[in-house]
């Protein structure tokens, strides 16, 4: 009997000691798993002098192309015959973004404007057929005004290209297509139009998609780097694709506060207690 006594005192110590640690060690957190920082800064340099001066790339100038549409706005002193001229033009030039689905800004709200046909003409009311494929917006200008002045006193000539757009993907604020309005528009305006890139956005390896001829250019910009001035895709062209991608930070779970982080004895919890009572029971069987 005092041997089964001294076992049942050992089996009491040892369920007190099991529940005191399990107590205790429920207290514990995990430390939890905190990303490094993200790389947020821009154009950066080696040089830390103020004024700092960098060279510029310099946009390439568009020409029109055969199927461009093409806002054209010819006013004058006669007003009836600016409104038969710029019938094509009732809604105003297109000044803000599109999205696909119709969302605000969209391709519904655009002018007619006027088709760049298959033999690069133009067909404009009062003067005619205007051929303006392979000119600049400014020759194309003063070609419209020097027809228009046969017609009209003093004319003012305005044109725009209306369907020249490029897409933003990947890590900003608001991926879409919007409206290129003119060759000075950068790669900053293009990602600024987006919402910025977001927190997850490389900022170092921003991919430029770019038709040339028949094949699809691709480039690196680094906006990290005060180089990107001078990058050959820093002016955005017509039908550019600009695509930004993830950090490897975004694929890591978001850390959760320690109060609310499970410790691992408390995961493993269930697998200690069928230990512990598969022992306690050996032991009792083997001491009766």
């Amino acid at each position: 009997m005092s041997t089964l006594s001294t076992v049942s005192e050992w089996l009491k110590k040892f369920i007190a000691i099991s529940v005191l640690f399990f107590l205790l060690a429920s207290c514990a957190t995990v430390k939890p798993v905190t990303p490094p920082p993200p790389q947020l800064e821009y154009f950066q340099s080696k040089d830390l002098t103020f004024p700092a001066y960098v060279e510029m790339a310099v946009p390439k100038i568009s020409t029109i192309q055969k199927g461009d549409i093409l806002g054209i706005i010819i006013s004058s002193l006669n007003k009836e015959s600016n409104e038969i001229m710029n019938f094509y033009n009732i809604s105003s030039l297109p000044l803000a973004s599109f999205s696909p689905g119709g969302e605000s800004g969209g391709a519904s709200s655009q002018p007619l404007g006027y088709p760049v046909d298959s033999l690069g003409n133009v067909s404009i009311p009062l003067i005619g057929k205007q051929k303006l494929d392979g000119l600049t917006i400014q020759q194309a200008e003063g070609k419209v005004k020097d027809a228009v002045e046969k017609t009209l006193k003093d004319p003012a000539v305005n044109i725009r290209f209306m369907n020249h757009k490029f897409t933003v993907l990947g890590e900003v604020g608001h991926a879409g297509i919007f409206n290129l309005l003119n060759d000075q528009t950068t790669i900053i305006e293009a990602i600024t139009a987006a919402g910025d890139l977001t927190m997850f956005g490389k900022r170092d390896s921003i991919r430029v998609i770019r038709t040339v001829g028949n094949k699809r250019e691709i480039g690196l910009v680094n906006l990290r780097n005060r180089d990107v001035f001078m990058s050959p895709y820093f002016y955005i062209r017509n039908d550019d694709i600009i695509y930004v991608e993830p950090t490897k930070d975004k694929a890591l779970p978001v850390p959760q506060p320690p109060q609310q982080q499970p410790s691992l004895f408390i995961q493993r919890a269930p697998i200690y207690l069928s230990l512990a009572t598969t022992l306690i029971s050996l032991v009792y069987l083997l001491t009766r």
